[in-house]
């Protein structure tokens, strides 16, 4: 049997070829695998009182609400997972659809493959094919900003490139530094990243907004990011996926003991989505609450607590692997459960949950406290 190669070595495959394996791995880990975080996202905390005298009937509460200026039919964001490779575009073009028909927003997968296969744009172009009016969200990553080992850092066009992809109403950054520092082949250089990052903002022509991906957004980090130029924060905290599990899992296929065993250790590094959307409110900005959100009572705490839309990520990918109708059926039961919770709290619009009263208890009062103190 040959060697393996080093990563980069010279029997390595190309880094398109790379990154294009990796997503479809992700799908299939994220999908199938024990991946859920095991500190829970905090919404078993969170309490709306009960309003005994409903000030509507529940058919006409209003679920609508604006977002960086558009308005959306219900506070919802399918959120960023998947494209860059083959089965993709079928997930993608289902989960569109579904965004289009019900007037939420949608956010797409990295599109870093796509930037170095062009072959692959067109698993992510399909979103907008299949959701013409839909506020859809392009996805590049923080780490791609500054050179890395893999190699140099995205260029402005290959940014611009990203959101004419999908003709963009918003670009999400992500920061997913956790999952890099597990992933084998992933990046782990930062130097200079807040000026990276304040030239896209100030360089691109739709709204930026940054996005944590499992592991929460601080007060600071938050208040740096405003001060950055972004326009909206996605908390993407802990509580749903794990990605340092998916790269765990990834690591042990590959007998990479580093990177399984620092996967197991910060598995639940981060801060629950519950307590980084208060901490994210000092910045000031619009928030989508993501991670963990698995009802439309979730939802609503969420926004209770000062979100203004709530991403869902890893139960619509499972239902739109069973096809369109299982997504349909999700988002539907999802928007009545939030429609519930406005009419028992005594509201006509969801915006209106933003004032109902609420107790925080719990590990999640105790954070608020600590992080407040």
């Amino acid at each position: 049997m040959p060697p393996r190669a080093a990563p980069g070595g010279r029997n390595a495959p190309p880094a398109a070829d790379v990154v294009e394996r990796r997503k479809a791995e992700h799908l299939r880990v994220v999908a199938t695998g024990d991946v859920a975080g095991r500190t829970g996202p905090g919404w078993s905390d969170i309490h709306l009182v009960h309003h005994a005298l409903p000030v509507t009937d529940l058919p006409a509460v209003d679920l609508s609400t604006v977002f960086l200026g558009h308005r959306l039919r219900a506070p919802l964001v399918v959120a960023a997972m998947t494209g860059g490779h083959d089965s993709a575009g079928k997930v993608n073009a289902i989960l569109a659809g579904a965004a289009e028909r019900h007037g939420v927003a949608m956010g797409l997968g990295s599109q870093r493959a796509a930037l170095h296969n062009p072959r692959l744009a067109r698993t992510y172009a399909v979103a907008r094919e299949s959701a013409p009016s839909a506020f859809l969200i392009a996805n590049i990553g923080a780490a791609q900003l500054v050179p890395q080992d893999s190699g140099p850092p995205l260029t402005p066009d290959q940014v611009s490139e990203a959101v004419a992809m999908i003709r963009a109403d918003a670009l999400a950054i992500h920061f997913n530094f956790l999952e890099e520092i597990v992933q084998p082949e992933g990046d782990r250089r930062a130097t200079g990243l807040r000026e990276a990052i304040a030239g896209v903002v100030a360089s691109i022509g739709v709204p930026a907004i940054a996005k944590e991906t499992g592991a929460g957004l601080s007060r600071q980090a938050a208040q740096e990011l405003r001060r950055l130029g972004v326009r909206a924060l996605d908390v993407g905290g802990l509580g749903g996926t794990s990605f340092a599990a998916v790269e765990t899992i990834r690591a042990q296929a590959r007998g990479d003991i580093r990177g399984a065993a620092l996967g197991t250790v910060y598995r639940d590094w981060g801060i629950p989505t519950a307590v980084s959307v208060v901490a994210a409110r000092a910045a000031g900005l619009p928030i989508i609450a993501t991670g963990g959100i698995r009802t439309g009572l979730d939802a609503a705490k969420a926004i209770a607590l000062g979100a203004s839309l709530v991403g869902i990520a890893r139960p619509l990918l499972v239902a739109a692997l069973k096809g369109p109708a299982a997504v349909e059926a999700w988002i539907g039961q999802f928007l009545e459960e939030l429609r519930a919770a406005v009419f028992l709290t005594g509201g006509k619009r969801v915006d209106d949950l933003r004032s109902v009263p609420r107790a925080i208890v719990g590990d999640t009062r105790r954070w608020v406290d600590a992080l407040e103190g």
